[in-house]
This record gives C-alpha cells, sequence and structure tokens, in this order.
C-alpha cells in the first residue's frame, strides 16, 4: 500500500488529511511531538479501517523528526507523501507574535525553525529516495497570512511565507521528475473557538485540497478562503 506521512498530525487538519488519504488505500504515519494524542487518532483511524501509527518527533528537533521518518519507512515501506504542518495549539517556548514592526531576530528565528527548517528537514530526508523512484508528493501548509500577510502576526507571517517562496520554487526544479511539490495556504480558522468575525471552516472541508494537490501535478498552490 501507498504511505502518506502528516508530520505536525492532530486531531484537526492531521486527522482530516489522514482519513482523506486513507479512505483512499494509503497507510497512514502519524508525527508529532506528543504520543499518548497520537495514539489517539490512531485508535479512532483503526476504528474506521485505516491502518495508521505513531512516530513521535519534535520539528524543531530537527535529527528527531528524521528518525522518525526513517522508522515510517522501516514500518511502511517508502514515504509515498508527505504532508508538513506542524501548528502550535499551545505555547511553544520561545515563540511569540510581533508585528512587522516588532519584529526582530530573536523573535523571527524561532518561527523560522518551526516553519521553514522543519519542512527543510522532512524533505531531505523523503527527496532522494522519491527521486530514485521517479515518484512521490510533497505537501506542506500555512496560515494565509504567506500570501496575504496579517499585522499581528509579523514574524509568523515572515516565516510562513520563506516556507511557501521555497515550496512553490521546489516545484519548479522537481518539474519532469515525476515528484511534485505544492503548497497550501489556509485563510480561515479551523473549528471552533475562533475570533469572532473571522471566518471559520471544519477540517474535513478543507482536507479534499490536499488530494486534488496530489493528483493534478500542474498546480503547486491552492489558497482556502472563506
Amino acid at each position: 500500500m501507498p504511505t502518506i506521512a502528516i508530520i505536525g498530525a492532530g486531531p484537526g487538519m492531521g486527522l482530516a488529511i489522514a482519513r482523506t488519504f486513507g479512505s483512499r488505500g494509503y497507510d497512514v504515519a502519524l508525527i508529532a511531538r506528543t504520543k499518548e494524542k497520537l495514539q489517539s487518532l490512531v485508535d479512532q483511524l483503526a476504528e474506521e479501517g485505516i491502518t495508521a501509527e505513531a512516530f513521535p518527533a519534535d520539528v524543531l528537533d530537527r535529527p528527531s523528526l528524521t528518525a522518525a521518518l526513517d522508522a515510517v519507512r522501516a514500518r511502511f515501506g517508502a514515504i509515498d507523501v508527505l504532508e508538513y504542518s506542524p501548528a502550535a495549539h499551545s505555547p511553544v517556548p520561545g515563540h511569540s507574535l510581533a508585528t512587522p514592526s516588532e519584529s526582530t531576530v530573536d523573535n523571527l528565528q524561532p518561527q523560522i525553525e518551526y516553519y521553514l527548517y522543519g519542512a527543510l528537514t522532512a524533505a531531505q530526508a523523503v527527496l532522494p529516495a522519491m527521486r530514485e523512484a521517479g515518484a512521490g508528493t510533497l505537501l506542506f501548509t500555512t496560515g494565509g497570512g504567506s500570501v496575504d500577510p496579517v499585522p499581528m502576526l509579523g514574524n509568523v507571517n515572515a516565516a510562513s511565507a520563506a516556507l511557501r517562496n521555497w515550496v512553490l520554487n521546489l516545484d519548479k526544479e522537481l518539474a519532469g521528475s515525476g515528484v511534485h511539490a505544492a503548497h497550501v495556504a489556509i485563510g480561515v480558522w479551523i473549528g471552533g473557538g475562533g475570533p469572532e468575525g473571522f471566518p471559520t471552516a471544519e477540517a474535513e472541508d478543507i482536507a479534499p485540497l490536499y488530494w486534488e494537490l496530489h493528483e493534478d501535478r500542474a498546480r503547486s498552490e491552492a489558497v482556502f478562503t472563506a
């Protein structure tokens, strides 16, 4: 069976993407910091007939992320699809929000580590095998601010825009190789509990975009808005 590795897997988008690919015959590798939370997702997917397994790792700990992807290959074989969407649902030490004028090297660097460097590490771990096989999909997620920045997220938007730029450029480099890279910008609050007046959507409504980008090799970006 083909395999998708989802980095930053959680009960929202990660679970919805897992269902989208798992229902189409994919084995699912779930990667995030907390094994117990991952295991609850594995159990939910198992009840739906989807084979999944937890691989704890922290995107800020690059060796642990590489080791987790190595463990995925040892368990499932080749990774056919990589999806990278870390989302800080709880405070991350050293991370703070800053407007553009408040952005400094100190508050921007952790965001770059989180978004760009984690993504680079994940891609470097799977890309050589994909190139050798002549097939594979790399999917990367950011907030909508990577495309249409919001002042209160000045440092976050700068880091996520850097990731977006790199992904679109990577897809150009990979043209003709059989490997495809694409970016998803989500410009809504996922689920309930968002700021008043901010557009919302359910993860299940967004997840089909990932399958569409996987299938449509000529398309390198999707932007989801209300």
